[in-house]
This record gives C-alpha cells, sequence and structure tokens, in this order.
C-alpha cells in the first residue's frame, strides 16, 4: 500500500472547492509518455496552476502502473526544480470501469480515481460507485463518479450515440454514492471527431465545421440540483485545427475532425464545471510537431529531435489553456 501524500501528491477536495469558489476549472490532462509529462509540469508551475494527471486503463497498460507511480513522484519534485516550491499535483485514474482497477489504482498511490459505471443499469451504477467510494474514502482518496453518455471514441472508452445526464437523477446518484464529484454529459464527446458532419454546420466561407452548442440549460438544471457540487467535464479537446492542418500537410488523414469551441470551456470553468478534461489536443500537438520534423528531415532518426519539438509544442498548448481557456494561472494556495 503506497501513501500518496507520501511521494508529494494532493488529492482533488480542496483544489475544487477553491475552484468553484474562484470561478474556474482545473486542468485534467492525460499523459501517456514522459514527454507528455514533462510539458505538463512545465506549464503548470511555471503558471502556479493546481493540476490533475489523468491516467486512463490503456495508459496504465501500455507504461506500466508501477512506472507511472514513480513518474508522478519525480513528477512532484521536477516541479520544485522549476521554482514551484509547493505544487499541488493529482494523480487521477480516468475512467475505471471495475472495483478491482480502482483498488489497484488507490493501493499504487493515486490520490483520485474516477469510477465509470454511467454504460450500466443505473441501479448497478450507484452500487458499483457506492462500493468504490467506500474503499477509497478509508484512504483518503476522492471519488469521481459518471451520470450520462458521452459518444466517441478514446482509449478503451467508447459509445455511438451520446445520452444527456438526467438532472433529476443527480440527487439521488451523490447521496446515495457519497461520491466526491460528478462527470456529466452535456455535448461533449471523446476523440478528435466529436460530432458527425451532419450534427454540425458548415462555414460558408472556410468550409470548417461549426459544432453544436453545448447543452448550458442541462447544465444549470444540475447546478441547481446540486448547488456548489464539483461537476467535471469529459471529451474537452477543442482540436485546434491549425494541429490539423499540420498533420494532413504533412501526410495526414483527419478529414473533418472538430472539437469544443474553447469559449464554451470557458464559460462552463466560470460555473461549477471545476474539472475539464483534455487529452486528443495533446496528441494533436504531439503527432503534428512529429510529422513536421519528419517530412522537413526525413533523415532524422534521434527520437529527441523529433519528440523535444513535440514537447514543446504540447508546453504552448497546456500553457494556453491553462491561461486562457480554465483560468487557473497563479491558483496554488501558497505562491512561490
Amino acid at each position: 500500500m503506497v501513501d500518496y501524500k507520501s511521494i508529494g501528491l494532493v488529492n482533488t477536495r480542496e483544489m475544487f472547492k477553491r475552484a468553484i469558489n474562484g470561478g474556474y476549472a482545473i486542468p485534467a490532462f492525460n499523459f501517456n509518455n514522459m514527454e507528455q509529462l514533462q510539458a505538463i509540469i512545465k506549464a503548470s508551475s511555471e503558471l502556479k496552476s493546481p493540476v490533475i494527471l489523468q491516467v486512463s486503463k490503456g495508459a496504465r497498460n501500455y507504461a506500466n502502473q508501477t512506472l507511472l507511480r514513480y513518474m508522478a513522484q519525480g513528477a512532484v519534485e521536477y516541479a520544485k526544480e522549476l521554482g514551484c516550491n509547493h505544487p499541488e499535483i493529482c494523480l487521477h485514474l480516468d475512467h475505471g470501469d471495475t472495483f478491482e482497477v480502482c483498488k489497484s489504482c488507490v493501493d499504487f498511490g493515486f490520490s483520485s480515481v474516477m469510477i465509470d459505471g454511467s454504460s450500466l443499469p443505473y441501479d448497478e451504477n450507484v452500487a458499483l460507485t457506492k462500493r468504490v467510494v467506500e474503499y477509497a474514502h478509508q484512504f483518503d482518496v476522492t471519488v469521481e463518479g459518471e451520470l450520462g453518455v458521452l459518444a466517441g471514441v478514446e482509449d478503451d472508452v467508447q459509445a455511438e450515440e451520446s445520452h444527456y445526464t438526467k438532472p433529476e437523477e443527480v440527487i439521488d446518484f451523490v447521496t446515495k454514492t457519497g461520491v466526491d464529484s460528478l462527470a456529466i454529459s452535456i455535448g461533449t464527446s471523446h476523440g478528435a471527431y466529436k460530432f458527425k458532419p451532419e450534427q454540425c454546420t458548415r462555414d460558408p466561407q472556410t468550409g470548417k465545421l461549426i459544432p453544436p452548442p453545448l447543452a448550458f440549460d442541462v447544465l444549470d438544471a444540475i447546478m441547481e440540483k446540486l448547488p456548489g457540487f464539483p461537476i467535471v467535464l469529459h471529451g474537452s479537446s477543442s482540436v485546434p485545427q491549425e494541429y490539423v492542418d499540420t498533420i494532413n500537410q504533412y501526410g495526414g488523414k483527419l478529414p473533418d475532425a472538430v472539437g469544443i469551441p474553447e469559449e464554451q470551456l470557458r464559460r462552463a470553468s466560470k460555473s461549477a464545471v471545476c474539472k475539464i478534461n483534455i487529452d486528443s489536443d495533446s496528441r494533436l500537438a504531439f503527432t503534428a510537431a512529429v510529422r513536421k520534423v519528419f517530412a522537413e528531415k526525413p533523415g532524422e532518426f534521434d527520437p529527441r529531435k523529433y519528440c523535444g519539438p513535440a514537447r514543446d509544442l504540447m508546453t504552448e498548448l497546456y500553457k494556453h489553456k491553462i491561461t486562457d481557456v480554465l483560468g487557473s494561472d497563479n491558483k496554488l494556495i501558497q505562491m512561490d
């Protein structure tokens, strides 16, 4: 059993409370490799932002959970090296789908876990979520649950159609399970193809797809039922067109990839939405930078020469999200 506090991590309880009161959201960035982690910590440390390092089930299988735990421990020390003497870093399991996976993460030093029973019948979702909460809370590990289904594909998470969260269910769910935060469905979705072309309109001048707006009426109804309760948005990458264009320019094939407009995410972050998940955007930045190097320097075979530029571009992306979209810069408890 590894105590996350002994390796310098924090859970989400206090950071969420401050975010709701302050009208901003905590960045929850998924990572799969060293370069992503370096970029996340560099951006959040330099901007004095709390940050959630998210690890999906697929990332655990790819990178090994023991290595991931030590990478998180190293991230705390790296932040201090960068001059952030009191970092607030949470290591969070994204989309855990079984009690066993969540328990394993709690035992291995994660400070927060998500149990996603949203695809189950309601009563089964409640029972599974409650079981995870009861185990995790013994070790002061926070738990995120989910109501509603997001469409799209990312890692092991996939669904053909989305189903908005039902506001009439949220009080019962939170009361029965004891979760610390609730992921909801209001029109976000996983992956770089968040919407089908027929769901969008098309800009007549640029030909770019314009996605449908988020269902803020559903969000408002949920906040009315659960005033001040931490709300989470998954599938919130914006799919920057400059990255998509670069990928396509250098041999990629991402037609009609479109994400969530950043102004809608900024609006959400000023409400009770205190955690916004971003994954696909960093994948796009990484891929765009690597493809550019390969195209311009076809003889290059040193991973540092193409992963380095990818890391730099992801750092720029994370800084932009923290400052311009989520508003979490300069929000650490102890500013150095």
